[in-house]
């Protein structure tokens, strides 16, 4: 039995009615797929899916987080379901399909999943919609589950087995409770060594930093240990306060979903012209339509959006389960009005946060989650959400980047055409997540926002293209 980390156990902790923790992927698909096909890949493969094995079990009374135990038999009739869209099937009648199922709390009794096989996309498509709770997976995990289901060629193949390491440590009620005891018992010590390594890096983490003076008391004691131990000098960041958008405040429990697909040959044209990044691009597009939306609801801000941006903590090889991610945040110069000199605003702020994450510890994240003793961390999550849903909160939105195979794929002989994540929206976020996953020569996005903060989430979609589009026009004109 694994434990699950404080940052896992946060995803559990700050779930409520409208603050779901489900991060999915929608996978669209070219040719025939039944379930019965789908049950069957799935009773060959779940060895090779750690996260769609393991249940929750909790320790008595909450007093430590709680643990993932392999669940002996898997009820797939339960877990993966089957629905048809009206005609025509469109793509927007796919999105309101996903964001209603988004929307939907999983049930903690079972393993943290569940797949629907959607019939009637116009145009002999189908999709395949697959959610896992966020405590289970984060992003690189989460396409490890995905490919554990797809196949190089149309001819669906054998995973081996790996021989186990040995029978799963079984943990009873007793030796939880006394685990949890020694963590509580030595939670003090870590609360001292935590804000003994923490307060130069105040700057860096959202809330925190926009009290006034954190920035200043991270500078001198900064400063101070440069001083004093000699190495690398940290650059400072500048305090970053989101401004009040249609999309700040506490979410709904409705969602919006939309998606779209950006040629990679198109970024990287883009890219190489003014010698930036993949990802500043991406930044940047993302910037140009959120400008558009917001000018059309007449509600830009004069000042830019703050975006968080997750950043994987994972080492080349590194296959443990669970989250390691941290988030950075940087300005999206959405009120810059020329796209080139947004661009070059969003590379300079995209530096600013590289240059300080490779030399500050990235891990304050779970630091934060591992202070707090584990039975009060669910009330202190939901008490600071409800507390960032009174202001502006400490970010405006997530926007993630998450790479992905450059070859062709299929699901049980069916080609995978394109697959779009479906993230996260809360409170403390904003309304609005883009996640963007490379797959195949594209830039797969999907888009979720809270349904009565953006009702029209699509004109954010096509906003993306609109941007790239007007990038690609300026480069081909020079």
């Amino acid at each position: 039995m694994r434990q699950l980390s404080a940052v896992d156990a946060q995803f559990l902790n700050f779930e409520t009615s409208t603050n779901v923790a489900n991060i999915a992927g929608l996978a669209i698909l070219d040719g025939g797929l039944t379930r019965g096909d789908l049950l069957s890949l799935l009773a060959r493969r779940l060895h090779a899916a750690a996260p769609l094995r393991q249940r929750l079990v909790a320790v008595p009374l909450g007093i430590d987080r709680p643990y993932w135990a392999e669940e002996s038999r898997i009820d797939l009739d339960y877990h993966v379901r089957e629905l048809a869209l009206p005609a025509p099937g469109s793509d927007e009648q796919l999105g309101e399909q996903v964001a209603r199922v988004h929307a939907r709390r999983l049930d903690r009794r079972r393993p943290l999943w569940e797949m629907y096989l959607i019939h009637g996309l116009e145009g002999d498509r189908m999709a395949l919609y697959t959610k896992v709770h966020h405590a289970a997976v984060d992003g690189i995990t989460g396409a490890d589950v995905l490919a554990a289901l797809l196949d190089a060629s149309p001819e669906p193949s054998e995973l081996p087995h790996r021989p186990a390491a040995g029978q799963e440590e079984r943990i009873g009620t007793r030796e939880m409770l006394a685990r949890g005891v020694a963590r509580a018992v030595a939670n003090p010590v870590n609360t001292v060594r935590f804000l003994a390594g923490a307060v130069p890096h105040l700057d860096e983490i959202p809330v925190v930093s926009q009290v006034p003076g954190a920035g200043l008391v991270s500078r001198l004691t900064r400063g101070l240990a440069h001083r004093l131990t000699g190495g690398t000098e940290v650059p400072a960041l500048p305090r970053l306060v989101p401004p009040r958008t249609p999309f700040s405040g506490k979410v709904t429990g409705h969602r919006r979903f939309a998606f779209t697909a950006l040629p990679l040959a198109d970024v990287k044209q883009v890219k190489n012209a003014f010698g930036v990044t993949v990802n500043d691009v991406v930044m940047t597009v993302c910037a140009g339509a959120l400008r558009q939306w917001l000018l059309k609801h007449d509600a830009l801000p004069g000042r830019p959006l703050v975006a968080g941006v997750p950043f994987s903590l994972r080492t080349p090889g590194d296959q443990g389960g669970g989250n390691q991610v941290t988030i950075m945040i940087t300005t999206l110069a959405t009120q810059i009005a020329d796209p080139v000199e947004r661009l070059h605003a969003v590379r300079d702020a995209m530096k600013r946060i590289k240059d300080r994450s490779s030399l500050a510890p990235a891990r304050w994240l779970q630091q934060v989650s591992d202070l707090m003793p584990a039975a009060l961390t669910g009330l202190a999550a939901r008490a600071a959400f409800a507390l960032a849903a009174e202001t502006p909160g400490p970010i405006n939105l997530v926007i993630s980047n998450v790479p992905g195979p450059q070859i062709p794929l299929y699901v049980c002989g069916a080609r995978l055409l394109s697959y779009h994540p479906v993230s996260v929206i809360t409170d403390a976020s904003g309304g609005v997540n883009i996640t963007v996953f490379s797959y195949d020569g594209s830039l797969d996005v999907g888009v979720v926002a809270c349904r009565e903060m953006v009702p029209d989430v699509w004109a954010l979609a096509d906003g993306l293209r609109d941007a790239l589009t007007e990038l690609k026009l300026i480069v081909e004109q020079q």
